[in-house]
């Protein structure tokens, strides 16, 4: 399974336990396609951003003007947590790629003005990493 593909499971499972009391395994399984498997960055993207959900939360809500995570819809929730967790805690993906496919998730799933919305908040993650 490549990465892209990787990434969009990820956020499809994150989305999943967002909505549902599934854990992230059955979350996991439930969002491949018979054919599939889940490789070892796919797992370690679901588990990962769960185990670091907090931090990661915290991240995103610091960059978040005039909103609050609750207020974030479930599909921006989701690939914002996928991609924070890849940026904070997966050093081997450069952190532009991070940003730059979740800004693609975010087009072809999210809402009209999600790519825009993900951008920005991830724009400014990335600078306070950049500059850390």
């Amino acid at each position: 399974m490549n990465r892209r593909l990787a990434r969009l499971r990820a956020v499809q499972a994150l989305y999943q336990m967002e909505l549902t009391d599934a854990g992230w395994q059955a979350a996991l399984n439930n969002s491949l396609e018979e054919d599939e498997t889940a490789d070892e960055f796919l797992t370690t993207s679901v588990k990962g951003t769960l185990d670091h959900l907090t931090e990661i939360d915290n991240k995103i809500q610091n960059h978040l003007e005039h909103w609050t995570l609750e207020r974030v819809g479930n599909v921006d929730r989701s690939i914002l947590r996928k991609a924070v967790h890849e940026m904070l805690y997966m050093e081997d993906i450069p952190l532009h790629v991070s940003v730059n496919e979740a800004i693609e998730l975010a087009k072809a799933f999210g809402g009209t003005e999600s790519g825009k919305f993900v951008n920005g908040v991830l724009s400014n993650i990335l600078k306070q990493c950049e500059s850390d």
